[in-house]
């Protein structure tokens, strides 16, 4: 289906963005201030891993809080792995991008929430837990109201079109799209793992493709688990219940953890003693309607019961190698969101900053993108892409068994020969990283290693390199 004012062949595009969650259309809404954009998404336009976020946006915008504040949590989280650069773009701009949210019409509750490794209230929330889905619903509204942004839904990317060593445009299942920017938001990967939070279709198909064009990939390894996951479901119980004072029981019915420690920590704990037990029977239950009706829905009342909870693949912390302006290393090729590699989230993202970097990182890339130059008068004809390696059953249960909350080289070396491309790349950057940091447990490396408060990224046709970034 398109819902469109105009197809972007009357006149160049600026920028096509592939993907429809929280950085391809806020990305395309700043583009669209002064060229023509378009944006291709395989699915319904609102049918992204943003409507499932659930724990806010985190932005010092309170009066005990400041940029700084949240950059020193930004870097406790992240165990030495944050980009310096990244991380001051993201805290120092939070705010005003908050009040752009605001300016479109995004109606944020009343005060601020506390969540896991930040030491202020500074998560913003929309319905509670709902915020993913209130952001993205205002943002697809002002998008398809944009005379100057055309959607098509139902179009998936297949591959990039370059004209020697430029992107100029993607080539979809349809035809091929020329652009003078191209934008990948298509999110994650998490998907690829047997118990996920994430959808079906969040499988980095666009980190695949811009591999295969000749960009670089990078923190692969670093894959953030939820500790809170409902039992048997891939419904998330966000960290914001724990910041309001819901607490995890053993079987015997005691705590046995910090609730707000980081993720890393908190999904470790919960994995050494199997299902545990998320208890909501003290907090302020009527704070998350969504997620308790979800709740409701599933057969349990937990105004009666702790809810049996395990950790599950969430969040891609690597992605696509990009600067500060989110441009890869294939000029024309920008990437936004979770399918980037920022830097920002060091080895391990600090709760409530995904949907934030979502907003700076596509604002500037957007940004960016604009002061590209026109496309060459006459392009080469688009090359037929590879076949997307299929995702199955097998290589979901493989990379949970040989890659999963803790690892070894062992079990990493067995997905070496896995015959899906970004499995092979993730188990490469895992086995190069020995030792264990944020996200990233080895058993036969567990401790942290000096020599490697550094950077994996991967080039085609290439070993694996270590890098600092500013």
């Amino acid at each position: 289906m398109t819902t469109s004012r105009h197809t972007g062949g009357e006149r160049e595009l600026t920028l096509v963005v592939v993907g429809s969650g929280v950085a391809g259309l806020f990305s395309a809404l700043c583009a669209a201030a002064e060229g023509d954009v378009l944006v291709v998404t395989k699915g319904p336009l609102l049918a992204s891993t943003s409507l499932l976020a659930q724990g806010g946006i985190a932005a010092a915008v309170g009066e005990d809080d400041s940029p700084e504040l949240h950059a020193e949590d930004t870097f406790a989280a992240g165990r030495g792995l944050c980009r310096p650069g990244a991380v001051r773009a993201l805290t120092e701009e939070a705010p005003a991008r908050i009040q752009d949210l605001v300016e479109l019409g995004v109606d944020f509750d009343e005060g601020l929430g506390l969540e896991g490794g930040h030491g202020r209230r500074r998560v913003v929330h929309a319905g509670g837990a709902a915020t993913g889905d209130r952001v993205a619903r205002v943002l697809a509204e002002r998008v398809l109201e944009h005379p100057r942004i055309a959607v098509v839904e139902g179009e998936r990317m297949l591959g990039l079109w370059q004209a020697g060593d430029r992107c100029v445009g993607v080539v979809t299942d349809g035809r091929a799209i020329p652009a003078r920017a191209t934008l990948i938001a298509t999110g994650g990967a998490s998907a690829l793992w047997e118990r996920t939070t994430n959808p079906a279709g969040a499988v980095g198909e666009g980190m695949a493709v811009a591999y295969q064009a000749g960009a670089a990939l990078a923190d692969l390894e670093f894959v953030q688990f939820h500790p809170t996951t409902l039992v048997d479901s891939s419904l998330l119980l966000s960290e914001a219940l724990r910041g309001e004072g819901a607490v995890l029981l053993d079987e015997h019915g005691r705590r046995f953890t910090d609730e707000l420690a980081p993720r890393d920590v908190v999904a470790r704990a919960i994995a050494a003693r199997g299902t545990v037990l998320l208890d909501l029977r003290q907090i302020d239950r009527g704070r998350f309607p969504t997620l308790i009706g979800s709740l409701m829905k599933e057969g349990y009342d937990p105004a009666q019961v702790p809810i049996p909870v395990a950790p599950a693949a969430h969040y891609t912390v690597g992605g696509v190698l990009t600067d500060l302006d989110g441009l890869s290393e294939l000029p024309g090729l920008y990437v936004a969101g979770e399918s980037a590699a920022t830097g920002v989230h060091g080895a391990n993202r600090l709760a409530s900053n995904s949907l934030l970097e979502c907003l700076v990182f596509g604002r500037r890339a957007a940004l960016s993108a604009l002061a590209l130059p026109g496309l060459p008068g006459r392009l080469p004809d688009p090359t037929t892409p590879p076949a997307a390696d299929p995702v199955t059953p097998d290589i979901r249960s493989r990379l949970w068994s040989d890659c999963g909350l803790i690892r070894s080289g062992e079990g990493l070396s067995r997905l070496l020969d896995a015959p899906h491309l970004l499995t092979r790349l993730i188990a490469k950057a895992a086995l190069t990283r020995e030792e264990s940091r944020g996200s990233h447990y080895r058993a036969d490396f567990p401790a942290v290693s000096d020599a490697f408060e550094r950077h994996v990224v991967l080039r085609p046709g290439a070993e694996p390199v270590l890098e600092r970034w500013l």
